[in-house]
């Protein structure tokens, strides 16, 4: 797990992360244009952000049901403490349906999004998530349908605003 920063982000920040979220394959010369800004001015704050860990990556960002994963689901798991999240995280880390996993609060210790060709493959994968000794209990519940997919821009557009000195 990274270390949290308190990262401030200026307006500049918060257009150059917007056009390469529109745009991923736009290049460093093509975002100075378009900002008008000096290509060196562009590829400092972009250095800066990956630097501090704002930017995380640059990949493509693959549609599981475009590749016909269409069932996905979100499962919070009760693990066995005796044996600690290292080893059920690496378990989970196995299952290429995995996506994400998260230690969370409240009655159950993680929670994982993941993925299945169809309510019958959900059941696959949910027997190899509880195959691991460690696991002691999982609940499932069945996303229907996607009303706000995954976003950060609207959250780096008010820091950006907060982050501005006052006029």
């Amino acid at each position: 797990m990274t270390a949290v920063q308190d990262v401030q982000l200026d307006e500049l920040d918060a257009r150059l992360i917007g056009l390469l979220a529109e745009e991923p394959r736009i290049g460093v010369l093509e975002c100075s244009r378009r900002l008008g800004v000096a290509r060196g001015t562009a590829q400092a704050r972009l250095d800066k952000l990956v630097d501090r860990g704002v930017i995380g990556g640059f990949g493509p960002d693959v549609s599981p049901a475009a590749i016909g994963f269409g069932v996905t689901s979100f499962v919070t798991l009760e693990i066995s403490q005796r044996l600690g999240h290292d080893a059920v995280t690496a378990h989970l880390a196995a299952i290429p349906e995995v996506l994400e996993a998260h230690t969370i609060t409240g009655s159950s210790d993680l929670l994982c999004r993941i993925v299945a060709r169809s309510n019958a493959d959900l059941q696959r994968v949910i027997d190899q998530i509880v195959s691991y000794e460690g696991i002691r209990r999982a609940s499932t519940i069945i996303a229907l349908a996607q009303q706000i997919p995954y976003r950060v821009l609207p959250l780096v557009r008010s820091a950006a605003r907060e982050g501005r000195p006052p006029s």
